[in-house]
C-alpha cells in the first residue's frame, strides 16, 4: 500500500516592511494621508489621546501610524510560498527574523498547532500582547495560506467548508449615506468627541449621530465607533441619549484592559436596546476569555491579523459560541473573510472604507494584494483560489533583517532532524 501524500518542508522565512508609501496604507490601515477620514479628514474622531490638546487634532499626530506594515511570506522546499500580514514594521520583522523562524523554518507546513505553540510560549516574557502577538499572526497566516496552497484549496475549506452560501458587509466610513447607497447592510461611524470635551461635545455627539440618521433613514443600522475613547460615566449616558435614534451598537467605549468597566457598563445599560461590543484591540485566547465569561458584550471583534491568526481565533471563535457571542472581525479582508465562511457564528463582515473621502469601494489592504476581493452589493463572494486567494505585490517592501540561507539551512536541520522520544513516560 502507498503511503499518504508527502509534503514539502518549510525551507525560509522572510519579515518585510513598508511604511510612509505615498497613498498606500498597506496592512496599517492608519497609514493615511493627512488629509483621509480616518485621520480626522471628514470630522472628529475621538481617541485615548483626546484628552491631551497637543494630539487631539487628528489620530496621526500621536503616531498611530508608527509602525507600519509587516508582510510574512514563508516558504517550502518546493518553491510554494504562503503569505500573511499585519502591522509591525521594521520592529516586527526583527521578531519575525530573529526569535519566531527558528520555530518554523524545517517543520512540516501542517504542523500550525505545534508551531503557534512555540512562537507564543517563546515571547511570553516580552508577548502576550501587542506587537510580538500581531507577528506571530503574520507568521500564522502565511502558513495557512501555505497549506491552502499546498493542498489546492482555500482556507475556508481546510477549516471544515463553507457554513453559509454568501456573507452579508456592513462599512466602517465616514460617509453611511454612500454605503448605504453602495448596497452595504449597514454602517458604523467614529464618535467624534470624548469626556474631556464636557457637556457640549456630549450633545455635538448626539446631533453627529442623529445628523447622518436623518441622512440614512430610520431603518438602515448605524453603530458608533468610540476607539477606548470614553469612560463608564460618559458610555453610560451616550448610549441612553443616542438609544430613541436607533443606536445599532456602541464599539470599543473603554481601554481594552478596562474589563470591569466594562461589566459595570453592561450592568448600568440593562433594559437598554444598545448592543455592546469590542475585542479590536484584544489578543489571544486569555483576552478574550475574560470578556466572554463576563457576558459583558454582545458582539467581540478580533483582528484576524493581530490576535494571533487563524490557529487562535478559531479556539475564540469556539469560546464565543459556547456563550451565544457573535464574532464580527475587525478588518483583516481576505484573512477573517475565509473565517467567517467557515462559522456559523460569524455573521457578518466588516469593510472599511479606505478611499480618502469614504466614497468609493477600494482594497484594505491598499496596494499590498491587486487581486484583493471586495464587497459588491452588500456581499463579499471569495474567488476560487488556494490559500485566502490573494498575491503580493513587493514593490514597496522590504526586508530590513535580512539572513544567509545557511542561517535557514542551520534552523531547518534543526527542526528536522529532531531527536524523537525513545522512552515513554507519563506527561503530567
Amino acid at each position: 500500500m502507498s503511503g499518504t501524500k508527502s509534503f514539502p518542508r518549510i525551507k525560509s522565512v522572510r519579515a518585510l516592511c513598508q511604511q510612509g508609501a505615498s497613498g498606500d496604507a498597506g496592512a496599517d490601515c492608519h497609514d493615511v494621508a493627512d488629509t483621509h477620514w480616518l485621520n480626522c479628514g471628514l470630522a472628529p474622531v475621538a481617541t485615548p489621546m483626546s484628552c491631551h490638546p497637543q494630539y487631539a487634532a487628528t489620530r496621526k499626530s500621536w503616531g498611530i501610524n508608527a509602525l507600519g506594515t509587516l508582510a510574512v511570506e514563508v516558504e517550502a522546499d518546493d518553491g510554494t510560498v504562503g503569505v500573511g500580514v499585519t502591522i509591525g514594521g521594521e520592529p516586527a520583522c526583527y521578531i519575525v527574523e530573529k526569535h519566531l523562524s527558528r520555530f518554523v523554518e524545517g517543520q512540516d507546513p501542517r504542523d500550525v498547532e505545534l508551531m503557534w505553540d512555540q512562537m507564543f510560549r517563546a515571547t511570553l516574557n516580552y508577548g502576550r500582547k501587542g506587537l510580538p502577538i500581531q507577528a506571530i499572526s503574520a507568521v500564522d497566516l502565511a502558513l495557512w495560506d501555505l497549506l491552502g496552497k499546498l493542498r489546492n484549496e482555500p482556507v475556508y475549506a481546510l477549516l471544515g467548508g463553507k457554513v453559509k452560501d454568501r456573507l452579508p458587509v456592513y462599512s466602517t466610513t465616514g460617509r453611511p449615506d454612500i454605503a448605504k447607497s453602495l448596497g452595504f447592510v449597514g454602517a458604523k461611524i467614529p464618535c467624534p468627541y470624548g469626556p474631556s470635551d464636557g457637556d457640549e461635545g456630549l450633545r455635538k455627539n448626539v446631533e453627529f449621530y442623529k445628523g447622518w440618521r436623518e441622512k440614512v433613514g430610520p431603518d438602515f443600522p448605524l453603530s458608533l465607533d468610540c476607539y477606548m475613547a470614553l469612560t463608564v460615566p460618559y458610555a453610560t449616558k451616550l448610549a441612553r441619549a443616542l438609544e430613541p435614534h436607533g443606536l445599532k451598537w456602541m464599539e470599543e467605549f473603554l481601554p481594552p484592559d478596562c474589563y470591569d468597566g466594562y461589566r459595570q457598563v453592561r450592568e448600568n445599560l440593562r433594559g437598554c436596546n444598545v448592543l455592546l461590543t469590542t475585542g479590536e484591540h484584544e489578543y489571544s485566547r486569555y483576552g478574550f476569555r475574560q470578556l466572554l465569561e463576563s457576558r459583558c458584550v454582545d458582539v467581540i471583534q478580533p483582528d484576524i491579523t493581530w490576535l494571533g491568526g487563524v490557529t487562535e481565533a478559531r479556539r475564540v471563535v469556539a469560546m464565543a459560541a459556547a456563550t451565544d457571542t457573535l464574532v464580527i472581525p475587525h478588518g483583516s479582508s481576505v484573512y477573517s473573510y475565509h473565517l467567517q465562511y467557515a462559522f456559523p457564528n460569524c455573521p457578518l463582515a466588516e469593510y472599511i472604507n479606505m478611499s480618502h473621502s469614504a466614497d468609493q469601494v477600494v482594497p484594505y489592504f491598499g496596494g499590498l494584494f491587486p487581486d484583493e476581493p471586495l464587497p459588491k452589493d452588500g456581499f463579499i463572494d471569495l474567488p476560487d483560489r488556494p490559500g485566502f486567494g490573494v498575491t503580493l505585490d513587493k514593490t514597496k517592501l522590504t526586508r530590513p533583517y535580512t539572513r544567509s540561507d545557511a542561517e535557514s539551512k542551520t534552523q531547518a536541520a534543526a527542526n528536522a532532524n529532531r531527536k524523537l522520544p525513545d522512552k515513554p513516560h507519563f506527561p503530567f
